[in-house]
């Protein structure tokens, strides 16, 4: 009996290695080698910090997404809400406690990563209204009930992010949230009404920014009003992009970034010295890796038995896509600079940690795609 069950545990084992999505596990190794590479550049072709780092973070958290792919999707269904509670709890101990810098409390000290509690949040959000929505039906999903305790839900971790203060974080937590909304079936005339009030009421939210995130929206109107100050950084990180032409200037060879024209190229502005280094084509051959990791994410949903895992595959497909075009929006010149850091390619631990759990969970969802959740 002993002997049966262990050769049937390791016959599960097998099969779900055999039931891994081999083309996004592929996929994700191709851009962390990428990101690996390109901070290593930003390291001015040296093995230090920033790229030894990364390095390690990414290794690690690999192996955790192939820990967290292997348990099955019942268990993320059963801690939704826990998990949701426990990073409100985490949230509000970030603003009483948390470590300070640049003139924002985000961080909890855990020794080993100093941790951003609103990154992790970008996921559990997703988590948390996919179970609310999972046996909802139509009709139910377009209550007032409901509509409320989704905005709840989505609210109370905005407020207690923009407290920090955050506002970029906030709004990709609310993205996240809105995303589930919008695959879960609520009416689309919900969203059409919400950003019109939005519109409509921005100059009574600007009238509330703090004075540096007022100057962010100022420098985005007209970055060269002060182009030595608060514009310096977008119109340096336009010059970068720009004079990286068709085929870019070569791997370690970008002017912007080695002379230090560049600031911040390490974390949000990544994707400026990737584009500098190897040009158009080799920024649409990072987007095409991009879309087919999104792409399996997607598909990953649509073979999906349970509501929950096409939720939550559908939603975070759908996050990662608005999370690269806001990134890559904002360097460019196009959106205010709101700190969106570039999934997996910007240095950063909570960022990545919370990016290679969302990927788990999809392995998961593909694993056990054929489990249904009454």
């Amino acid at each position: 009996m002993y002997l049966h069950n262990r050769l049937e545990n390791r016959n599960n084992f097998f099969q779900k290695i055999k039931d891994i999505d081999f083309i996004l596990l592929i996929g994700i190794l191709l851009l962390g080698f990428i990101s690996v590479s390109t901070m290593y550049s930003t390291d001015g072709g040296q093995i230090l910090f920033h790229t030894k780092s990364h390095f390690i973070k990414f290794v690690v958290f690999t192996g955790l997404m192939l820990v967290i792919s292997f348990l099955n999707i019942r268990f993320w269904f059963s801690i939704s809400y826990i998990a949701y509670l426990i990073l409100i709890l985490m949230l509000i101990w970030t603003i009483n406690f948390g470590i300070t810098a640049s003139g924002s409390q985000r961080w909890i000290n855990l020794y080993f990563i100093n941790l951003q509690p609103s990154e992790l949040m970008k996921i559990f959000i997703i988590l948390c209204l996919a179970k609310y929505f999972h046996r909802k039906r139509l009709e139910n999903v377009n209550s007032f009930y409901s509509i409320i305790i989704s905005m709840i839900i989505i609210l109370l971790p905005m407020s207690l992010v923009i407290i920090q203060p955050d506002l970029g974080t906030s709004i990709l937590i609310s993205v996240s949230g809105i995303l589930v909304l919008w695959f879960s079936g609520l009416n689309h005339k919900y969203f059409f009404y919400s950003f019109l009030i939005s519109i409509l009421s921005l100059p009574f939210i600007i009238s509330f920014l703090k004075p540096y995130q007022k100057l962010r929206v100022l420098t985005f109107l007209n970055p060269d009003r002060d182009p030595l100050g608060a514009g310096y950084q977008i119109i340096q990180s336009k010059i970068a992009v720009g004079s990286g032409g068709l085929f870019g200037k070569g791997f370690l060879q970008g002017t912007q970034s080695y002379l230090e024209f560049l600031p911040e190229k390490h974390t949000d502005f990544i994707f400026t010295l990737f584009s500098e280094e190897f040009g158009f084509l080799g920024s649409v051959l990072l987007l095409l890796l991009y879309a087919i990791i999104i792409y399996r994410i997607i598909k990953i949903g649509s073979i999906s038995r349970s509501y929950f895992a096409k939720l939550f595959c559908y939603s975070y497909g759908g996050s990662l896509f608005v999370f690269i075009v806001i990134n890559m929006s904002m360097v460019l010149g196009l959106l205010p600079i709101v700190g969106s850091p570039l999934p997996i390619m910007s240095y950063g631990g909570s960022s990545m940690l919370a990016t290679m759990i969302g990927f788990g969970i999809v392995m998961s969802a593909k694993i056990h795609s054929k489990q249904s959740i009454a």
